[in-house]
């Protein structure tokens, strides 16, 4: 072919050859989407572990997480119960009987694993007293108080530790970065909840707990704050 003066001769590449070449471009184009593929799977991974490893921590600390950021504070006491159902007495001594140490440690957890055990929880129970509960098994954080106070006293008295230790129903309030969340509900069901004080009336030792709290989420011991 003569484009003007000059004269450019057209090559035609074997048929072998030009399927080589568009292989080669075609292989690389696909090596290069894998690797955006493979990358983006790898990036996906990592973000999933992270987070599986990060919800991990959350669980095996979520007592410590929990405690701080939230804190608890008495503005008044229950009614406690002393255990005169034959059915609730021997549903407590069953429950000691899976626990070979009885020290305050493990008395308080005998009593949160026996509440949890028994009740569930309902906001509308037709009764907080644990000689009852033990029949009804529908409490919400009254009931699950008083059941899980009387529980423990019961086991003080049994092992002679009820001279120093007594367990205390308490009506508490939550506080959320040392906010009173109460105050954000208008239902009267939600102004208040009740959590237990196990105190040593010699030393002033003390341990607080939310028998509620710990059937959902296994957390024993809460934050707790005198006024």
């Amino acid at each position: 072919m003569k484009v003007g003066r000059w004269k450019v001769t057209e090559k035609v590449l074997p048929k072998e050859l030009s399927f080589v070449l568009i292989k080669r471009k075609t292989d690389k184009r696909y090596i290069s989407s894998s690797n955006q593929e493979f990358l983006l799977m790898k990036f996906t991974i990592r973000i999933l572990l992270s987070i599986l490893f990060l919800l991990t921590i959350i669980f095996f600390l979520r007592g410590w997480v929990y405690n701080c950021f939230v804190t608890y504070k008495s503005i008044g006491q229950r009614q406690n119960y002393i255990p005169q159902d034959q059915k609730l007495i021997s549903y407590i001594e069953v429950n000691v009987n899976d626990h070979s140490e009885t020290d305050i440690k493990n008395i308080i957890k005998i009593g949160l694993t026996a509440t949890a055990k028994h009740l569930n929880y309902s906001v509308d129970p037709k009764t907080n007293d644990p000689n009852k509960l033990i029949y009804t098994k529908s409490a919400h954080c009254v009931g699950y108080s008083t059941f899980f106070a009387t529980t423990c006293n019961y086991l003080f008295k049994k092992y002679n530790l009820d001279r120093n230790w007594e367990a205390k129903p308490q009506i508490a309030q939550l506080y959320l970065f040392k906010t009173n969340v109460h105050q954000f509900f208008g239902v009267p069901f939600l102004k208040d909840h009740d959590i237990v004080l196990i105190e040593n009336q010699k030393t002033g030792e003390l341990f607080a707990v939310d028998p509620t709290l710990h059937d959902y989420f296994y957390i024993d011991y809460i934050s707790f704050e005198r006024n």
